[in-house]
């Protein structure tokens, strides 16, 4: 199976890149997490993404805040798929690093998921490997049906009162 590289621009994207790397686990997807900045470690990142298919990585989740211009500089070396987790900062509740992680020029695509929506990125990573990997899929499709499940009781219980 393909490993999925988790970048974080600063360790203070560590309380949100956690929730990822949770999902990652319990899917039992081997992946890499790496601190590059794309504007303090540049030649860095770009040395991670221009090598990241020879290297066994099959998605890159790249956090950051802020500018957050990270996921754009590692898939502008790369044609493997690129996630983007914009960070809420304190200054603008997420919404520059949403606008800066979803605003990518045409030819270069990123795909965004909510802001500190980590769950959702690893999700998503987990899916883009599942299309190779049939148990994989089954085991989102397991999920997703207990979560329709526990919807349903919750429902019940609400028309039970």
């Amino acid at each position: 199976m393909k490993k999925v590289g988790v970048v974080m621009g600063s360790d203070s994207d560590l309380k949100v890149v956690n929730k990822a790397i949770d999902v990652l686990k319990e899917y039992s997807v081997p992946y890499e997490v790496h601190i590059y900045s794309a504007h303090r470690t540049p030649q860095q990142a770009r040395e991670f993404s221009l090598n990241v298919r020879k290297n066994g990585f099959g998605v890159i989740i790249a956090a950051a805040g802020m500018a957050a211009h990270l996921a754009g500089a590692l898939a502008a070396n790369t044609t493997l798929p690129v996630i983007g987790i914009p960070v809420k900062s304190a200054n603008f509740d997420g919404m520059d690093a949403l606008l800066s992680t979803v605003m990518m020029p045409s030819g270069i695509p990123v795909a965004t998921v909510a802001v500190d929506g980590a769950k959702n990125a690893a999700l998503l990573a987990v899916e883009m490997l599942a299309i190779e990997d049939e148990q994989l899929a089954q085991r989102l499709e397991q999920a997703r049906s207990e979560a329709a499940q526990a919807v349903l009781e919750k429902d019940k219980k609400a028309q039970e009162l």
